[in-house]
């Protein structure tokens, strides 16, 4: 019996560890990008187990041998977000010329999630200079516009659909645009804020639809890489947020970020797993915030449960031009030809988004 359920265990930890090798932009292929850190801890168990309970033979050395295979694959992936991989982001370290410090709050409300003053309470708590939310319908605008008179910059863009965006800012926001990329049904929000020395930076935030078994993530994969392209025309600071519905290690987001030449904060310092709040063992990053050199990290941390499916994010950033950074590699030709070769792909394409009924 041993045997058997260590056997199967191991068979299905060395397949899904495999599986995102494939070059295949589905549902069915990328979703075995999410569970990394879940696999790492199954295989490290079950190897105990072998070790344990099975005597050495030729089957036992081939069940360890996929369990050790699957901690290594996983490994690799996972350990750029621990204190044991290079931080990609410095810390911000005040000084004669200290700078302002600019604080964004991020959430996924989920749009069935009626808790409205869990999150309102959590705001006045944070007091954010930016709010960026996801997934507002109207019901939900009106409940925030009510409690957040604060904020007098705002940009909202309610649906029913599980795509709508909720921009707010205390910082003077001189532009704020409502763009959709590459599908009249997903909005992004474009919006240029100057803090009060005068300096100037961008923020773009986007929410391309979640992967599924029985459909392709090119519409996930080109909006991501969409942002990066623009990304790399910016004339200013840039601060790239949302929930990417793509976890951080992804090469979707590795490319994003070697042809956008952002940053990821949590490289370095820990995986930040915002999804899913509503449980403890299946949890990974998919709320995301990427920055451009000129900033340094104040703080990260992720907030408390507020009824959604996601945690809320709070990030802290000083603008602050020359800096400690560590950049990403460069961008490879293949990089710039397959986002090209998915983003035209998709310009192409009239589709509903992903998940457009799960709130109905």
């Amino acid at each position: 019996m041993s045997y058997y359920v260590l056997g199967i265990i191991a068979s299905f930890c060395i397949l899904a560890s495999l599986a995102p090798f494939i070059p295949l932009a589905h549902g069915a292929v990328r979703v075995f990008d999410f569970g990394r850190l879940q696999l790492a801890v199954i295989s490290l168990i079950a190897i105990i187990f072998v070790l344990a309970l099975l005597p050495m033979n030729w089957i036992s050395i081939a069940i360890l041998a996929m369990l050790i295979g699957t901690l290594a694959i996983q490994s690799v992936y996972i350990v750029r977000f621990t204190p044991l991989w290079a931080k990609q982001s410095a810390w911000y370290h005040p000084d004669d010329t200290d700078r302002d410090v600019i604080s964004l709050f991020v959430c996924n409300v989920k749009q069935g999630n009626r808790q409205y003053q869990n999150l309102i309470a959590l705001i006045k708590e944070k007091d954010p200079d930016i709010l960026v939310l996801m997934e507002t319908d109207q019901e939900w605008v009106d409940a925030l516009d009510a409690s957040l008179s604060n904020y007098a910059h705002k940009i909202t863009c309610p649906q029913d659909n599980s795509y709508g965006m909720y921009l707010a800012s205390r910082l003077k926001m001189p532009r704020g645009d409502i763009k959709f990329l590459l599908n009249e049904r997903i909005p992004s929000f474009h919006c240029t804020f100057e803090i009060k020395k005068g300096d100037i930076f961008d923020l773009i935030s986007i929410h391309p639809d979640p992967p599924v078994p029985h459909r392709d993530t090119q519409g996930r994969d080109a909006e991501i890489l969409v942002a990066g392209k623009i990304a790399t025309k910016r004339k200013r600071p840039l601060i790239i947020t949302g929930d990417l519905n793509d976890v951080a290690w992804s090469e979707t987001t590795r490319r994003f970020l070697r042809i956008s030449q952002m940053l990821d904060p949590r490289q370095g310092r820990g995986m930040f797993n915002s999804f899913d709040a509503r449980f403890p063992l299946l949890r990974w990053p998919l709320d995301h915030v990427f920055h451009s050199e000129e900033f340094e990290l104040v703080s990260i941390a992720r907030q408390r449960h507020i009824g959604s499916d996601h945690f809320p994010m709070f990030y802290e950033f000083s603008l602050v031009f020359e800096n400690d950074n560590s950049l990403p590699d460069d961008a490879s030709t293949s990089d710039c030809e397959e986002a090209k070769t998915l983003i035209e792909a998709e310009k192409d394409r009239t589709r509903k988004p992903v998940g457009e009924e799960w709130e109905d």
